[in-house]
């Protein structure tokens, strides 16, 4: 019987160590190469108030079309759909025969749900997922998912006891197409794309090259705060979270780089930051839907509300505070903001705008072209106090964030955050004065 392979590209865009790819092009006879766009789910909708950023479209739109150019050297292409995964899928499946169906495993509660509805609807179909998102497989880790430390530092430290595996070799191989060209559905067009970063597996391994090139990672752990600049970040968190590189890929880089210009604090920093992204991968995994509850993995109540004048003013970038301002402006034009002013922004939101931290991780969710389900609401969680922080939340000062981290107003000035400061209007949760009658 001729096996009919469909593999369904995800938050893995990438051909080179992509182990669920490889499992499956070495399974059947034929090959399907599937991308769905997958539409605003209602708590999406709900709670991010917004669509996807042109920015964030536009950072993946050029992730598809490198992962279309890397299968084209192996014979094989893209093809991309728009809908809900089991509906698209279920399709292909009655419409193509398909035997075999392989992606990598995701984080998300809603991938997992959808994975375990099409097993349970097409039980003669031979489903495969292939870990290709974290450091380490399931089956790697030195405890059991349920048992997971609640906060970072004990797992940190089990972490660091493992061996990161190797990237797998280069593919050299994929099936033969079942469809023609002619299914090739998707028209992306480079005015569409994002103009402060480029993404894309050929783009992200022309970056890391570069980056580990540089002096850049020796001094990584004095410049990660910064605010803007050259290569003060690694700037690696986009193609991390669309599976342009794998973490493994990043760390053999950062193993080579030691070896010949020398390890030290800085470097183990920048390794310290994929472990904090693996725990939040584990995070994720463990808690599901309690990852997007109000009162968090601790069912704490808080004392915020949805305040819908303020949310605007923070989204927009007219709130008091000119560096949250900037930053939010940063955010709204290219999809990116650096680490130091994620957390600045999103204490403010929940301390000083006493919002539901909720509604700040769906509308990064919304702008971020890094956004990774684990990292955005696990750290969302962390600093509003429902989430790993055993000292129950973070509260950052603005003035003297700014006085740190901008002293000479440099960043305030190019992002104009000064010049659209408002005060807070103060109104109930349906936008009515308090203390009117």
């Amino acid at each position: 019987m001729k096996k009919i392979g469909l593999f369904i590209f995800d938050h893995d865009l990438r051909v080179l160590d992509n182990p669920a790819l490889k499992v499956l092009a070495d399974s059947v006879d034929t090959l399907i190469c599937l991308y769905v766009h997958v539409p605003q789910d209602a708590f999406s909708q709900q709670f991010s108030q917004t669509q996807p950023s042109a920015a964030k479209l536009g950072f993946l739109q050029q992730h598809l079309v490198e992962l279309d150019e890397n299968l084209r050297l192996l014979n094989q292409f893209l093809v991309i759909e728009h809908g809900s995964v089991p509906s698209v899928v279920s399709n292909y499946i009655k419409h193509y025969g398909i035997t075999d169906i392989g992606r990598t495993i995701h984080a998300g509660f809603n991938e997992q749900h959808h994975w375990q509805y099409l097993q349970a609807t097409f039980p003669a179909v031979k489903f495969c997922a292939h870990s290709g998102s974290s450091l380490f497989r399931l089956a790697d880790l030195p405890f059991e998912l349920a048992d997971l430390p609640k906060s970072f530092t004990p797992c940190r430290k089990l972490f660091e006891q493992l061996t990161v595996p190797a990237p797998l070799e280069a593919l050299t191989y994929l099936p033969p197409p079942l469809l023609s060209t002619e299914h090739k559905k998707h028209d992306l067009k480079p005015s569409a794309f994002n103009r402060y970063y480029n993404g894309g597996e050929i783009t992200a391994h022309a970056y890391l090259h570069h980056y580990f090139s540089s002096k850049a990672p020796s001094i990584y752990k004095e410049t990660r705060n910064a605010l803007m600049g050259d290569d003060f970040s690694t700037k690696l968190s986009g193609f991390l979270a669309h599976g342009a590189l794998s973490p493994r890929q990043i760390m053999a880089a950062l193993k080579r780089y030691e070896s010949t210009q020398g390890a030290n604090e800085s470097t183990y920093w920048i390794y310290f930051e994929l472990l904090w992204r693996e725990y939040f991968y584990w995070y994720a995994r463990k808690h599901q839907q309690r990852l997007f509850s109000a009162g968090g993995v601790r069912q704490k109540s808080l004392a915020t509300s949805f305040y819908p004048s303020r949310f605007k003013q923070w989204c927009e970038g007219s709130t008091p505070y000119p560096l949250v301002n900037a930053l939010m402006r940063e955010l709204n034009e290219t999809g990116w903001m650096s680490n130091r002013g994620r957390q600045i922004v999103a204490s403010c939101f929940v301390n000083e705008l006493e919002l539901d931290w909720r509604y700040g991780a769906a509308y990064f969710e919304q702008r971020l072209i890094d956004y990774d389900v684990g990292s955005n609401w696990g750290n969302w969680q962390y600093l509003a106090g429902v989430g790993p922080d055993p000292r129950g939340g973070r509260h950052f000062h603005i003035k003297k964030q700014a006085a740190l981290y901008d002293p000479n107003n440099a960043f305030v000035t190019f992002w104009q955050g000064d010049k659209h400061c408002q005060a807070i209007n103060h109104t109930d949760m349906v936008d009515w004065p308090i203390g009117a009658l």
